[in-house]
């Protein structure tokens, strides 16, 4: 995205503050870092039982499955919502995954399945609006708060976890991390590199909730009513 004037505005503000520019600012040195030890030392399977406890928090169903057994337990996961319509995004990570091939199978099992595609516009909004259950691959997973991170681009609309009445997030146990903190941490690494990023992140945390001033929870308010997690171990 361009940016204009951006120097010349920045120079009004810093004159109109009495001050120089500061066109550097150096990170804070922190004496203790108690946001990095929690979990630093948990293993994988740790880390999976750590995201499944938390599911029961988050009213969200947890499943586990092979590569092999995906297509069996999205298909299951959506007869259990009863669900015929599927959203799911698109891009070369469903090749890697073998997600194009589950969804392959579920079309010939008679779901529609529509892959979000950029070409298709405002139609992917249509079909996510009407979409019974909207299917994501995470791209990391934070165990303590089981939290998806999505990184949302041309293949990978955001309507996808909001609009449909049911969400389902496809959980390769390569992505799991401890917490927000080593997300942080791995997306700034990546641009750091020099590496393109999402400029949109979403972090979605079961299915949507909300509460009132006497902390009374409904789930359910104002996205899908319901959320599964499929965590996959050999992807």
């Amino acid at each position: 995205m361009a940016v204009y004037n951006r120097e010349s505005f920045l120079d009004h503000v810093a004159e109109n503050l009495g001050r120089p520019r500061k066109t550097e600012v150096a990170p804070p040195e922190y004496s203790v870092h108690p946001q990095s030890r929690v979990l630093a030392d948990a293993t994988a399977e740790e880390l999976v039982d750590v995201l499944e406890k938390q599911c029961d928090v988050i009213h969200t169903t947890f499943k586990r499955t092979t590569a092999e057994g995906l297509a069996e337990a999205l298909r299951i996961t959506l007869e259990e919502y009863g669900a015929r319509e599927v959203v799911a995004a698109g891009g070369p990570r469903n090749e890697s995954t073998g997600l194009n091939n589950c969804y392959e199978i579920l079309k010939h099992d008679g779901y529609n399945v529509h892959i979000w595609d950029e070409k298709e516009g405002s139609r992917n909004l249509t079909l996510a609006e009407r979409a019974g259950a909207g299917i994501v691959c995470s791209d990391l997973t934070l165990a303590e708060s089981g939290t998806v991170t999505l990184f949302n681009d041309r293949f990978n609309g955001r309507s996808i976890s909001l609009l449909p009445e049911t969400f389902i997030a496809v959980i390769p146990k390569s992505t799991l991390v401890p917490r927000i903190t080593q997300a942080g941490q791995l997306i700034h690494a990546e641009e750091q590199k020099g590496n393109a990023v999402s400029s949109c992140v979403s972090f979605v945390t079961g299915p949507s909730n909300s509460a009132d001033i006497e902390m009374n929870l409904i789930v359910g308010v104002h996205g899908p009513v319901k959320a599964t997690y499929i965590l996959v171990d050999d992807l």
